[in-house]
């Protein structure tokens, strides 16, 4: 095919998929006349975009490519100026000059400006020297502690996330007077951001187990010591200051103001096994030891202080422990009761030749759901940990067969995540406890996330909702669900009628409810969505994890991390190491801005290129 003949070809693609997008503006122009007046131009770009894509343009890439031209490739944030700017390259290649125009387009420039006034009017504004914000979800302690809130704004948090599927108001209370005093103190604006918990379908809880502690100190392969327990020993009420206690033990108030640092405590643990912690120091009204030994402490054991000096020795005894954490182990080919009825669950019983007696079984806590499953459909659970199908359904229980489990069996604990991924249920919106939590949230938060989004009914309940108290935060949709991700551009259309707006990718579920093998390309497509509608987004669940939990990232979540740059937010969850996890990923990100703007591909200028060789040095921040 002649040069000629390729232009006329691209030309006339290019005219169907204009065509097109009139056919779309004149269908939805209902929607976009409701969107609000700072998102009229952004609604256009999204059915420009959505018309755009309902053709396969593989091949006209291709060919554009080919003949030296832009593929169009980023296109997402100013469809229409792009598409016209190639018409006009076109026009000029075929001997007709002629410039394609159309008022109210939203040039390239025009596109970046709109995304980052809609993610400062959402976010705030950003830290120096970084594009892409962080948000971190708060532990608990954090309405406590002070200091730690203070060096998470200091480090980089941009928003702090308050989960409200956790604690109750006047602990969220607390927790956002220390934002704003810390904000006070540093001249920084972190914003509230507060999670709705939503309809989360989850495992109920376990019958209890024996009131008992387990303290485990790490060994090396030979069984030698390599990091004793560390034991915080406190009154009831008094909890750990941190996530670093291996174990926790409850003293009576009298008696701990007899325990002094360089003390030593020797017990005989639930095995008749001789064991004892040394005691290192005080910090507020606990007291921290260490253990060498490997125990078993069952609520009232007898626990002999021994003081230095003549001081004496001392009998005291361990308070009212909680039951231990019952959990069901799971292996290929068992079977599971998933009930309606709250009765606490329990493993499987056998008689003494190893016969099934009772199948283990757990409740749910949206029973609910039972009318919408059907036989043979697939259900996950923890995170897609454990896989089976369901063999039998009923309004009262599913019956459960295990396809997927580790060799050595896993654990299914009780408030694990339920994934039914194909079962069309009919479950979703704000719950009476959302309802209930908005109060607060209206008046209190920044933005409010709504978990769960399926649609755009969801999102009309939230904002009826709002209303209710005059408010007008920020609302950032939760996309979690394979439905969620299907009607996403309806959804945004009805969210787009209040300001501002943003979409946070839940990684968690929606790779299990859209499965592992599509979940890569379905988070690409929701940022680019977002991108043509001009909307923020929020890279969300696991994000550097282990170097929250554990003090050390791996070489995937690095990548990951980096990544996520591309986004306008990144989420960060709760762990020992997050202030170390916070600054890791400021670093990443400010690096990474220098590579790479949203989709594009940046290239710095590389030194010692003329020497053959390369380097980094440059882009240290």
């Amino acid at each position: 095919m002649k040069n000629q003949e390729k232009l006329l070809a691209i030309n006339n693609q290019i005219d169907e998929i204009l065509e097109k997008s009139k056919v779309l503006e004149t269908r939805y122009s209902d929607l976009i006349a409701k969107v609000h007046p700072s998102y009229h131009e952004s609604a256009l770009n999204l059915i420009h975009y959505l018309s755009f894509r309902s053709f396969d343009i593989d091949e006209l890439q291709d060919q554009l490519r080919f003949m030296g031209l832009p593929d169009l490739s980023n296109i997402e944030g100013h469809v229409m100026k792009s598409l016209l700017a190639i018409k006009t390259i076109i026009n000029h290649l075929r001997g007709h000059n002629v410039i394609e125009k159309k008022k109210n387009i939203i040039s390239i420039k025009k596109s970046e400006k709109l995304l980052r006034k809609n993610t400062k009017e959402l976010f705030g504004y950003k830290s120096k020297k970084r594009r892409t914000r962080i948000m971190v979800t708060l532990p608990s302690t954090a309405a406590e502690d002070y200091s730690m809130v203070n060096r998470l704004i200091n480090s980089g948090m941009n928003s702090a996330r308050i989960n409200c599927a956790h604690d109750d108001p006047e602990v969220w209370g607390k927790m956002i007077n220390n934002i704003d005093r810390a904000n006070a103190a540093l001249q920084k604006n972190c914003k509230v951001m507060m999670d709705l918990g939503g309809p989360k379908l989850r495992t109920g809880p376990m019958k209890p187990g024996p009131k008992l502690i387990h303290v485990k100190p790490e060994r090396d392969q030979l069984g030698k010591v390599t990091k004793p327990a560390k034991i915080w020993i406190a009154p009831p009420e008094i909890p750990p200051p941190d996530n670093s206690a291996d174990a926790t033990i409850p003293i009576s108030e009298e008696l701990m103001k007899n325990i002094k640092r360089g003390n030593t405590i020797s017990f005989i643990d639930s095995r008749k096994k001789k064991c004892e912690i040394i005691i290192e120091r005080k910090q507020g009204d606990g007291k921290w030891g260490i253990c060498n030994d490997s125990a078993y402490i069952e609520t009232g054991t007898e626990l002999k202080l021994h003081k230095k000096a003549d001081d004496g020795d001392e009998k005291i005894y361990v308070d009212e422990l909680l039951p231990l954490e019952q959990f069901i182990t799971l292996h290929i080919g068992d079977k599971l009761i998933l009930h309606g009825d709250q009765i606490a669950g329990e493993p499987a019983r056998h008689d003494e030749t190893g016969k099934i007696l009772q199948h283990s079984h757990v409740s749910c806590t949206l029973p609910e759901i039972f009318k919408f499953v059907k036989n043979g459909e697939p259900i996950f659970f923890d995170d897609g940990k454990i896989e089976g199908i369901i063999e039998e359904a009923s309004n009262e229980f599913l019956l459960i067969n295990i396809l997927h489990a580790r060799n050595t069996g896993s654990k299914l604990k009780s408030d694990k995540g339920i994934n039914l991924p194909v079962s069309d249920l009919k479950v979703s919106g704000l719950t009476v406890k959302d309802e209930k939590d908005i109060e607060f949230v209206a008046d209190n938060a920044d933005v409010v996330n709504l978990s769960f989004v399926n649609d755009e009914n969801d999102v009309q309940q939230l904002m009826d909702e709002l209303s209710k108290y005059n408010s007008s935060i920020g609302i950032i949709l939760k996309i979690e669900t394979q439905k969620g991700f299907n009607n996403l551009p309806s959804i945004l259309l009805k969210a787009m009628q209040t300001y501002p707006i943003g979409v946070m990718i839940a990684r968690g579920d929606l790779a299990i409810e859209t499965g592992w093998k599509n979940f890569a390309s379905i988070q690409e497509e929701i940022m680019r969505i977002c991108e043509s509608a001009h909307i923020p987004d929020v890279w969300a669940t696991q994000v550097l994890e282990s170097l929250a939990k554990k003090g050390v990232p791996t070489r995937s979540e690095i990548t990951d991390a980096a990544l996520a740059q591309r986004a306008e937010c990144v989420m960060l969850n709760k762990g020992v190491y997050i202030d170390k996890a916070v600054r890791m990923l400021d670093k990443i990100l400010r690096r990474m801005q220098r590579f790479q703007k949203k989709k594009e591909t940046m290239l710095p200028k590389l030194s010692e290129t003329d020497n053959l060789m390369i380097s980094h040095d440059r882009f240290d921040v």
